[in-house]
């Protein structure tokens, strides 16, 4: 008896000793704050628990082995992390939860400088993140035109038939009058704005900012059309390790990794990518739709937090790239003087990025932000070089406060762009620029129905004078499903050589700018638009429609022109450019389903005097639908089609209308997935139903590309989450 006592006293100690208790604290990502209510459960037993006010939780009687602990809650992301019991736990495991893309009621905006949620923001702000961001990454994961070519109003202009250089247009205006924006900084300005579509990847971004209309209050000069934010990862305490392997039918490749990790007082983010292609005539006229390049991507960030109050982020960003376009025989190696068209772009960019934030209390902090840029670019063509160096600085100061009713930003700011060319005789295109700004902006909560979003701006900017910027933003919130925005303010944008224009001649005998002749182009830009979210079918069908109305006005637009002599000036011709149209979004949800619809109408004319020309390369109707099926971590699949209307050409004629098809497809594992996309399948490009130079091939003169060059194009690839 007394060994059977003893045998059972042994068992019961093991199996008491087999169980376990873990402790865990449920924060969100974005705010930092706790998470209460999270249900937390250890996948394939009973044990579940939820977190309280704190965002504290406990779970006790855990086997020993390998387990896998999940956290759920409404509107963010579920999240699972594995441990093996037993482990020594002296404190709190720290769980961050993301929020889930279409809660939109906590997703936090940038862009505007507020640190309200998109809710409550007055100013109209598009955002791209999480999912859908990864998807359009499937698509091209070497640069970010997919990102935004797919969204209604945004169009992506190629300013080069064989080196397929790119611009964006935002509601039929040209891309110098859009504001490329990285965590705020402007690193794409100026000469740096060159390639700059095409060096930026999407696998560290975290997402994707879009304000259409009038911005230049919140940033400075530029943001004519709107402005572009491209918002980095920053390091979390859950270690983050992703690689993007990638191949094309179009003989491409790209291979990127990100690496995340923070503890409590320091943290980094690294960057590394590394792209490649050979030279690609799908129309076989013997030049080349893709060109043969390599490009090479480093951006590391280290992050430093002193205390809870004070964070300090340095970071660099550096991008070198070889690419080299034109005649296929050139290309390849041949000696052929009837094959010797090229063109060559060898380009080198570096720019540092420093921001110092210090809070003084639950409501208000200073930031201290600074960037310095180097670009240097070599453009070559046969006869001609085109070979130069910007510098340029950014240093901005501002002090913020955020209150429930009233919230507070003003700041200053000091931009430097500095230009210089090599082994040229055209040594007056070289031109030094600073510009003063200071600024202040204020968000008045009248009622839980009514916001206010008020700003403004003056910028001085040397040799060309002083700009004044206000801007208002309201918020009508009628009922929980349905809100409207209407916002205006006035814009400007300082005399530049790189614009589209010059960008399709080369800078081949484009005459430098001139402070005497030249002034500011300044803007007014209005928008109102309305938004409406319902259920419907006994909420088995969710409904979302957005209806936006735009309209911009530019005095003084600055044109290439020809002088007469063989060589182009620009000039502000006396007049205007209006744009207006609408937009509509429609995005429709059925359990695993979900479809979006868009719509665009866009009319750009240019008015000189009495006379009233059309805006070229605007596709006045375009259409974007995207059906997409998701099974939660298994599946993705996605069908979508873009429709253009005809556009004016700058020769006067008008080009076809054209519709562009993709599928894609992708599966889901724990930790991997693998996919197929399908880009363009229908095949539909320029060259198939118009043509894009006159002249022979060994002397082209490019005509304007309005469709894709490349067609079909299929590609594949991996991605590893470790």
């Amino acid at each position: 008896m007394k060994l059977i006592l003893s045998f059972l006293a042994l068992l019961f100690s093991g199996y008491a000793f087999a169980q376990n208790t873990w402790k865990g604290k449920v924060m969100d990502a974005d705010h930092k704050e706790p998470l209460a209510e999270v249900t937390v459960f250890i996948k394939g037993t009973s044990i579940i628990s939820k977190t309280d006010d704190k965002g504290l939780v406990t779970l006790q009687n855990i086997p020993n082995g390998p387990k896998t602990i999940s956290f759920k809650i409404v509107g963010h992301q579920e999240k699972s992390i594995n441990l093996i019991f037993p482990i020594s736990q002296a404190e709190a495991h720290l769980i961050e939860l993301e929020h889930e893309e279409d809660d939109l009621n906590e997703v936090v905006i940038t862009s505007t400088r507020s640190s309200r949620s998109i809710k409550d923001i007055p100013t109209r702000v598009e955002f791209i993140a999480g999912e859908e961001l990864e998807e359009k990454a499937n698509m091209k994961p070497g640069d970010v035109r997919m990102i935004l070519s797919e969204s209604t109003g945004i169009q992506t202009q190629t300013t080069s038939a064989t080196s397929a250089n790119a611009a964006i247009r935002i509601q039929g205006l040209d891309g110098r009058y859009t504001q490329i924006l990285k965590d705020g900084f402007p690193l794409y300005a100026g000469a740096a704005s060159g390639l700059g579509l095409l060096q930026i990847q999407p696998l560290d971004l975290k997402q994707v900012e879009l304000i259409k209309g009038s911005a230049s209050t919140l940033y400075g000069g530029g943001a004519i059309a709107g402005l572009v934010n491209f918002i980095s990862k920053t390091p979390k305490f859950e270690q983050e390790l992703n690689f993007h392997l990638d191949g094309t039918s179009a003989k491409g490749l790209s291979l990127n990794g990100f690496y995340g990790k923070r503890n409590e007082k320091v943290g980094t983010t690294i960057f590394a990518a590394y792209q490649s292609n050979s030279a690609y005539d799908p129309a076989n006229i013997d030049l080349s739709a893709i060109p043969k390049y390599k490009r090479y991507s480093l951006n590391p960030k280290f992050f430093f937090y002193p205390s809870e109050k004070t964070k300090l982020m340095v970071g660099i960003n550096s991008t070198f790239e070889d690419r080299v376009g034109g005649d296929m025989h050139y290309i390849s190696g041949s000696n052929d003087p009837s094959h010797g068209y090229f063109e060559q772009n060898k380009t080198e960019r570096m720019s540092s990025q420093l921001a110092l934030d210090h809070d003084f209390g639950k409501c208000s902090h200073i930031t201290i932000k600074n960037s310095i840029g180097y670009f240097n670019r070599r453009l070559s063509t046969p006869g001609y070089v085109f070979d130069g160096t910007q510098y340029s600085s950014f240093t901005e100061a501002n002090y913020a406060n955020h209150g429930e009713t009233l919230e507070w930003i003003a700041g200053a700011n000091l931009w430097t762009d500095s230009f210089k060319e090599r082994n040229t005789t055209s040594a007056f295109r070289n031109y030094n620029q600073t510009t003063f700004g200071a600024f202040v902006q204020n968000t008045f909560k009248a009622n839980e129905w009514l916001h206010f979003e008020t700003g403004f701006r003056t910028d001085h900017v040397v040799d060309y004078g002083t700009a004044f910027l206000p801007r208002l933003s309201t918020l009508f919130k009628f009922t929980d499903k349905f809100t409207s925005r209407l916002g205006g303010g006035l814009g400007y944008k300082a005399p530049t050589l790189f614009t589209e224009d010059s960008e399709r001649l080369q800078y081949k005998d484009v005459l430098g700018l001139n402070s005497q002749a030249n002034k500011l182009e300044k803007s007014f830009g209005l928008n109102l638009d309305f938004n409406y979210r319902t259920s419907i079918f006994d909420e088995k069908v969710s409904f979302m429609i957005n209806h936006l109305f735009f309209l911009t006005k530019i005095n003084d637009p600055l044109q290439l022109l020809p002088t007469g002599t063989g060589s182009y000036q620009f000039i502000n011709v006396a007049g205007n450019i209006e744009t207006k149209g609408t937009e509509t979004n429609v995005k429709l949800g059925y359990k695993d389903f979900k479809l979006f619809l868009g719509y665009t109408y866009t009319d750009a004319h240019r008015h000189e005097g009495a006379l009233m020309f059309a805006n070229p390369l605007t596709a006045k109707h375009r259409i974007n639908s995207v059906l997409m099926y998701e099974v939660h971590d298994e599946w993705k699949v996605g069908l979508e089609a873009y429709t253009f209307s005809k556009q004016l050409l700058n020769d006067g004629s008008y080009g076809k209308n054209y519709t562009i098809m993709g599928f894609m497809v992708e599966k889901l594992w724990e930790r991997f997935s693998i996919y197929v996309n399908f880009e363009n399948f229908t095949d539909s490009r320029q060259t198939r139903f118009d043509n894009i130079y006159t002249g022979s091939v060994s002397n082209p003169q490019f005509r304007d590309i309005y469709a894709p060059l490349d067609g079909f194009v299929f590609n594949g690839g991996i991605k590893f989450k470790l």
